[in-house]
């Protein structure tokens, strides 16, 4: 606030600077703004000043920047105002910006003088459209007829004394102010040896160098002779009209036309920016597919590829396969420790990726893990969360919350001696004691569990129902799919034929299997576990239509609503049979009676059309392909129709118990990697920690223990279990679930570009 009160204090102060800093210095003292020069060489002019080159440079850099100002404001763009003040650059940057400015304007100039010349060429193109448009009747002038009436004709009866006469014509156009003087003066000068038609052009047309609307008048001259052709050449160049070849056959004029028509139209398009001309060719051949990815979506991409590319515009599952592949491998490599690690090398690859030395590696084994390096970090938090849910961190369980197991209830009513103790280290659970049960476990497997001898078999009853309600859960999904594929091919027929009932056969057996599943679940308790009814007895029973009098049923009328689907279910095997190749006969025979008539229609269009084929725009391989009909097909064989659709439902519906069965390895795996884990920590870490009970020996002991243990979990449960894992999990989408939908018989679009590949 000093400021406002009374003014800063000034010094008047002598600068000496070397000739390298002084443009820098003094432009940062005009940056700053606080600096007032005093001119000491006052006398001299600015003619001999040694800046003056300088001054120059910038004045001509000023013009500079006004074109290019005035070409952009000319294209109807508008510069963005700069953000703050722009510094003013050194010497050498000014060099720079001088040179690429004139270049950048020397280009302008070039396009701009293009961009003249097509217009100018258009406005030629238009003019002579307009004459060929106007109508003007062709006439032919006769000498002085002495006397001859308005009646006689004009034309010569064939062998008459003026047949060896041809009549000429003259057609262009002309400014309006300039039309009265050149028909007197084509009057006076050829002495009426003509005969001259004037019209005005009902629109304007713009003007090639103003842009503004102009208005022209067409004539059309008919006359005799060659030196009256040279007089009315002679008068229309002096009067700087436009002259244009004008073709005596109505026929030829229109077909001229249609081709000024479409050559105004391509230059039309060349003076909004396109440089080249397309055409559009129709082609039966599947076009290439493209699917654009990033670093992330390029190794779920590859995934999917290697199954197979494509078809055009198919359903991609990569999208799906970034979320449903991590999550299967995770159901079967699911540890919080392993997983942790997993996780870990993935991050490090990731935060390291843009380091030139990580990227020019040439290690084969360390490029596959690189550029899979998204996918491993998603397997490694998949694996973590699943980890949770088994409560296994390399083979051990955590207590992160309480118990929900009451051991001590247990111990109470059970009567168990100390001798029965010492003998039984691991007990059973049991849940139907009074109060051993108190509760859920709020998150994942309760811990205790892993101290039960009845652990293994809660976990295999567990882990495979989870996997058929997966698996089924999963293909379902991608029979859904295939609905987006149906719908966008326009092959809607197969929503009923195909989709309505793979989904019926795969829902109404399979699916009513997980229904079992999640009712036993809910519906039978502890108590009732001793007589609980076998889901696997009652699904046998379901196909061979028969009950188990020691099985009891789950649901009241279940033996019926089993038989019904069953029924249900093996309704839908003939209509997948049967119903699109009927379906394809009946449309192919249709056609087939509707193209006669349609070929009939065409070759009576064919002819009349004919005339404008020369002007169509289109060559004669372009005619070829593009000739045919979109509903000609090759001829339908019903035979392979019938064998490519019988293939087709024995596939999906042997598939649905294969596939079904196949996804059991989740089960299997999942206990194998846990086992292996429990038996590398029992093997090693549990006798290296056994081994001495001093602090000193136990140190000594522990560190080559621990050493080979962390060798053994890396090299075995992580690179070995985990490529296992990973293989069945890529067997999964490859054959349980792509195949509902996605057929992968198409080609990559391999593009021409200079851009590097981006990992």
């Amino acid at each position: 606030m000093g400021s406002m009160f009374r003014s800063e204090e000034v010094a008047l102060v002598q600068l000496f600077l070397p000739t390298a800093a002084a443009y820098t210095c003094v432009s940062r003292l005009g940056e700053l703004g606080l600096v007032e020069f005093r001119d000491l060489n006052a006398s001299v002019s600015a003619f001999q000043r040694r800046f003056v080159v300088d001054v120059r440079r910038c004045e001509e850099l000023e013009k500079t920047f006004t074109f290019l100002q005035e070409e952009v404001r000319r294209a109807g763009l508008v510069l963005p105002p700069p953000k703050g003040r722009l510094p003013a650059p050194p010497p050498r940057d000014l060099l720079r910006i001088q040179e690429e400015t004139e270049r950048l304007a020397q280009e302008l100039r070039d396009v701009r003088g293009n961009q003249q010349a097509l217009r100018a060429q258009l406005h030629q193109l238009q003019l002579h459209a307009a004459v060929l448009r106007q109508g003007h009747e062709p006439q032919l002038a006769a000498a002085h007829t002495d006397g001859a009436s308005e009646r006689t004709p004009l034309l010569q009866a064939p062998g008459g004394p003026h047949q060896d006469l041809r009549v000429n014509f003259v057609a262009g156009a002309v400014e309006p102010h300039k039309a009265p003087a050149l028909e007197r003066l084509l009057w006076r000068a050829c002495r009426g040896f003509l005969i001259a038609s004037f019209r005005e052009l009902e629109q304007p047309l713009e003007h090639p160098v103003t842009g503004e609307p102009a208005t022209w008048m067409t004539f059309l001259i008919s006359y005799w002779g060659e030196q009256i052709g040279q007089k009315i050449r002679k008068i229309t160049d002096c009067f700087h009209c436009h002259v244009f070849p004008f073709l005596q056959q109505e026929e030829a004029r229109l077909g001229a036309l249609q081709q000024l028509q479409q050559q105004s139209q391509e230059l039309q398009e060349m003076e909004e920016g396109v440089s080249a001309v397309a055409h559009r060719i129709p082609c039966r051949d599947m076009p290439p597919t493209l699917i654009r990815t990033n670093r992330f979506t390029a190794s779920f991409q590859g995934i999917v590829d290697a199954y197979g590319v494509g078809r055009y515009q198919e359903v991609n599952p990569a999208p799906y396969t970034i979320i449903t592949f991590p999550f299967l491998f995770a159901v079967m490599f699911g540890d919080v420790g392993h997983g942790l690690l997993m996780f870990l090398f993935a991050l490090a690859m990731v935060l390291a990726e843009n380091r030139p030395a990580v990227k020019a590696a040439q290690n084969e084994i360390w490029q596959t893990f690189f550029r899979g390096r998204y996918l491993l970090l998603l397997m490694g938090l998949f694996s973590i969360y699943t980890g949770f849910i088994y409560n296994e961190c390399f083979s051990r369980a955590t207590s992160i919350f309480p118990s929900g197991w009451s051991v001590a209830a247990m111990a109470n009513q059970s009567g168990w001696s100390d001798a029965f103790l010492a003998q039984h280290t691991m007990l059973t659970l049991d849940p139907n004691v009074t109060g051993v049960f108190l509760g859920p476990y709020p998150f994942g497997i309760d811990p205790i569990w892993s101290l039960a001898a009845n652990h293994l078999s809660f976990l295999n009853s567990f882990k495979m129902k989870m996997s058929v309600i997966l698996g089924v859960v999963h293909m379902a999904f991608g029979v859904v799919l295939g609905v987006f594929n149906h719908v966008h091919f326009g092959q809607r027929h197969r929503l009923l034929l195909e989709t309505l009932p793979e989904l019926t056969f795969l829902l109404g057996l399979f699916g009513y299997l997980v229904f079992l599943v999640i009712y036993k679940w809910l519906c039978v308790w502890a108590a009732r576990a001793a007589s609980a009814p076998s889901i696997l007895i009652h699904f046998i029973n379901m196909f061979l239509f028969s009950h188990s009098p020691s099985n009891r049923l789950l649901y009241p009328r279940q033996e019926v609503v089993q038989a019904t689907l069953v029924v249900l279910a093996l309704a839908m095997v003939p209509i997948l049979l049967l119903g699109t190749p009927l379906h394809l006969l009946h449309r192919h025979r249709r056609r087939l009676r509707r193209r006669p008539a349609d070929r009939q229609e065409e070759n009576k269009a064919g002819l009349l059309d004919l005339p404008d084929a020369s002007v169509n725009g289109w060559s004669s391989d372009e005619e070829k392909a593009g000739g045919l009909d979109d509903e000609e097909e090759a001829e339908l064989v019903p035979s392979e129709v019938l064998m490519h659709q019988a293939i087709h439902t024995i596939e999906f519906c042997l598939g649905c118990v294969s596939n079904t069965a196949s996804y059991l390895r989740l089960w299997a795996l999942s206990l194998a990697h846990a086992q292996l884990s429990e038996v590398l920590w029992a093997m090693v870490m549990r006798i290296g920690l056994g081994l001495g009970r001093e602090v000193g020996v136990a140190a000594v002991v522990l560190v080559p223990i621990f050493a080979a243990f962390a060798v053994m979990t890396v090299a075995i449960l992580l690179v070995m279990e985990g490529l296992s894992a990973f293989l069945h999990a890529l067997r999964l989408h490859w054959v349980e679930f792509q195949n509902k939908f996605y057929s992968g018989t198409g080609y990559k679009l391999s593009p021409f570009t200079f851009a590097a590949t981006d990992d």
